[in-house]
């Protein structure tokens, strides 16, 4: 969940400098040639045809072997809040988008005879555009916009 939310943010919690940029093998599932990574730190790699993705590094961390690959391995700093809120989202995931959960029903309302229901919606204020179905995005918002970047990184 943390690299769709990074993505989301687009914010990966790690500045330029903090990008190891290079030429990366992973032996026996290990990343090689060895990036200085604490135990528990987040780090993403990219350019990867198996391994792209935010991983937290540990010693026992097994990526997929994969031969040599130019790419990139970026050091982050993720805040305890968004690991934490990256786990409430995938909490309200898994009990909100289960096929048997009434957010996943393709019909926002339904009536028989005297009958009439409408599903709770996240549909924007004014926008004319009608409602749509509370999804993660829209059930989080507040909580992503104090982490969300503007821009990308560049040297």
């Amino acid at each position: 969940m943390l690299t769709e939310l990074c993505k989301e943010l687009n914010n990966y919690f790690c500045e330029y400098k903090e990008i190891v940029h290079g030429r990366f093998s992973v032996v026996e599932g290990k990343l090689t040639p060895h990036v200085s990574l604490l135990d528990g730190q987040y780090f993403r790699i990219t350019e990867s045809v198996f391994n792209d993705g935010v991983y937290k590094y540990t010693e026992e961390l097994q990526l997929k072997d994969e031969p040599e690959f130019n790419g990139a391995v970026w050091m982050m700093k993720v805040p305890q809040d968004v690991v934490e809120l990256a786990e409430k989202i995938s909490e309200w995931r898994t009990k909100n988008e289960s096929l048997d959960s009434d957010n996943m029903s393709p019909f926002q309302s339904e009536s028989f005879f005297e009958y009439s229901y409408s599903k709770g919606s996240s549909g924007q204020s004014g926008s004319g555009a009608g409602a749509t179905a509370v999804n993660w995005r829209s059930q989080f918002a507040r909580d992503l916009d104090a982490y969300r970047r503007v821009r990308s990184l560049r040297p």
